[in-house]
């Protein structure tokens, strides 16, 4: 998440095309329990191809992967990705944020956030630097890559301050969805545009799809009077119904709400629930299902240093959805 504009390295570890800058966290076969991962908006791919749990989080500059059978122990990290020198040109990039790994038409994508300080244009008094900062999307044959990207600047317009792209696919249609930075329009939006069919480029506008401060629960930043929107995340329910997650503060303290598409639609429209999922100051949850059918829902707790993903079996009513207990990876 970015809300509070925390920019915090998680895992760094380099896949064998990079070399290893000194004093960068290593490469590690080493087999640790949940608990001990130390990960923030993380991503878990469940691959049917390799029966294996994917957990992708962002390091120094790159992209980190543990991996598991059984969501109890986890091996790792491994590197899957590192930002080259020249991605962007002569903007240079100075981290990723929230990476997501998704599998579509036999292939792996990276959704990844860049981050500069290169300043656009657009620059208020008093107010956060402006900068090019934006989501873009890698191609890969296989979960540790190589990803390449498609490129040379974000896939979403690089006048938008963009972030935490996701891909939602809705009748055989390739959109991402993904978050309108605060820091640009001071009430952070989470919008969506439709991708051409290998994911390469964007094909028309970006459409809005709802606003931070319409959730009941996303309180305004007192000292600068903006609404943070992070994470999104979207979810196909037995009714029919679209639900998607998605984060921002709650009285200052970081939380995980839902929208409700009625529609099944990604149009919506939208309907935000009034009460949040995870109030425990934690958020930028994503959904998954397990090989053997259950819902999940994973999240970073705390939202500091000391983050780490907490997993929990979740339950679809068939109008909402709701938590349902932790998994602990230690408990039956």
């Amino acid at each position: 998440m970015r809300g509070g504009l925390w920019l915090i390295v998680v895992l760094a570890v380099a896949a064998p095309a990079f070399a290893q800058p000194r004093g960068l966290p290593q490469d590690s076969n080493e087999i640790v329990p949940l608990s001990n991962v130390r990960m923030r908006d993380v991503c878990i791919l469940p691959d049917e191809a390799t029966g294996t749990y994917y957990m992708v989080g962002s390091g120094w500059n790159s992209v980190r992967v543990y991996t598991s059978k059984d969501l109890k122990s986890w091996q790792g990290p491994k590197t899957v990705f590192r930002t080259p020198p020249n991605l962007w040109g002569d903007i240079r990039i100075v981290g990723i944020w929230a990476p997501e790994m998704h599998k579509y038409k036999g292939k792996y994508y990276l959704f990844l956030t860049f981050d500069t300080r290169n300043q656009l244009p657009e620059q208020w008094r008093d107010w956060l630097p402006r900068v090019t900062r934006g989501s873009q999307v890698l191609v890969g044959d296989s979960p540790f890559g190589p990803f390449q990207p498609f490129q040379d600047r974000s896939t979403l317009p690089p006048d938008m301050m963009t972030l935490d792209g996701t891909l939602w696919v809705e009748d055989g249609v390739p959109y991402m969805v993904y978050c309108h930075e605060w820091v640009q329009i001071v009430n952070g939006s989470v919008e969506c545009v439709r991708l051409k069919d290998d994911l390469s480029e964007t094909a028309g506008e970006p459409t809005k799809l709802f606003y931070a401060a319409q959730a009941p629960w996303s309180t305004m930043d007192k000292a600068r009077g903006n609404n943070v929107t992070d994470g999104p995340y979207l979810y196909k329910g037995k009714t029919g119904k679209l639900y998607m997650i998605w984060a921002s503060f709650r009285n200052g303290v970081y939380t995980e709400g839902i929208a409700i598409s009625p529609s099944g639609k990604l149009a919506g429209p939208w309907m935000q629930q009034a009460e949040p999922l995870y109030t425990n100051d934690g958020g930028h949850g994503m959904l998954f299902t397990t090989f053997d059918g259950k819902l999940m829902m994973v999240l970073h707790s705390p939202n500091g240093r000391e983050a780490r993903p907490h997993i929990f079996e979740m339950e679809d009513t068939g109008e909402t959805l709701k938590v349902v207990k932790e998994f602990t990876g230690t408990t039956p």
